[in-house]
């Protein structure tokens, strides 16, 4: 008994260290884009002395928040509208096919995932470029190649749970293949597509590395990519880099407080079954 409540106050513990390790970076992020520049080198860890609101205004006009907002959310939006319907019909079409093409379909999606992207950086690029695609249209497509593979191992994991008797049930009742997809078993599907949409979401919108290598017209940059410009050469404007911080992850936190509750759900459906 006391062996047990040991083992409790041990985890308990380590819980309470754990938390504080992932929470520090945020305390210090918070609470600094309320500081002025001069404080922030002086009293970097501690509360401000005389806190100001005065970043967040000026950040907000120099990062030309909406239109960098509304980019983010086109191109986040677009690309997982994208991930969702093809990878959700992929991955039902080799679950429901049952033959070694399928088989090798999918463990080839399984194995693209291993793949990192700086190795197909360069002649993707490329490729896009002579297509002139080298824009907000064509960086949706590249995240639609690259989110594929761990979306239809999700789906692929989920479908296997849902048994083709009411693919049958429905054919006989008159469906077609697709109005089997659209009007059973996508729904059937939800918990794996929330998961997806918010996995792709936090990847989706705080990426840095992909739109700063595609997107070369001001008026199409995204969140991070104005972010940048506060960082300079000679000097880095951190009060408003850190106030900057806070405005462009708050949108991201609300989509995931929303949909938290099916994320472990959907990874489970994916991933165990």
């Amino acid at each position: 008994m006391k062996q047990q409540k040991l083992s409790v106050y041990i985890y308990l513990f380590l819980g309470f260290i754990t938390s504080v390790i992932w929470i520090y970076p945020f305390y210090l992020v918070i609470v600094n884009s309320f500081k002025t520049k001069g404080e922030i080198f002086t009293n970097t860890l501690g509360l401000p002395n005389d806190g100001t609101v005065a970043n967040y205004p000026e950040a907000f006009i120099q990062l030309d928040f909406v239109r960098s907002f509304l980019n983010s959310v086109f191109i986040t939006g677009f690309s997982i509208l994208l991930i969702v319907i093809f990878s959700s019909m992929a991955a039902y079409a080799l679950s429901r096919r049952k033959t070694k093409t399928s088989t090798l379909i999918y463990f080839l999606f399984a194995i693209l995932m291993l793949v990192p992207f700086q190795a197909i950086m360069i002649p993707l690029v490329s490729i896009f470029g002579s297509f002139d695609m080298l824009n907000r249209f064509g960086i949706s497509i590249m995240y639609l190649g690259l989110g594929s593979s761990l979306a239809v191992f999700l789906f692929f994991g989920a479908l296997r749970g849902i048994p083709t008797s009411l693919d049958e049930a429905a054919i006989i009742d008159g469906c077609n293949r697709f109005q089997v997809y659209r009007y059973i078993i996508l729904p059937m599907l939800r918990p794996t597509t929330v998961t997806v949409i918010v996995l792709n979401a936090i990847w989706f919108w705080n990426d840095y590395l992909l739109p700063s290598i595609v997107i070369n017209k001001e008026g199409m940059y995204t969140i991070p990519l104005k972010t940048f410009y506060f960082f300079g050469e000679y000097s880095t404007q951190w009060h408003l880099a850190l106030a900057a911080l806070v405005l462009a992850i708050i949108p991201i936190i609300i989509l995931y407080m929303f949909l938290q509750k099916y994320i472990i759900k959907g990874i489970a459906d994916g991933a165990v079954k």
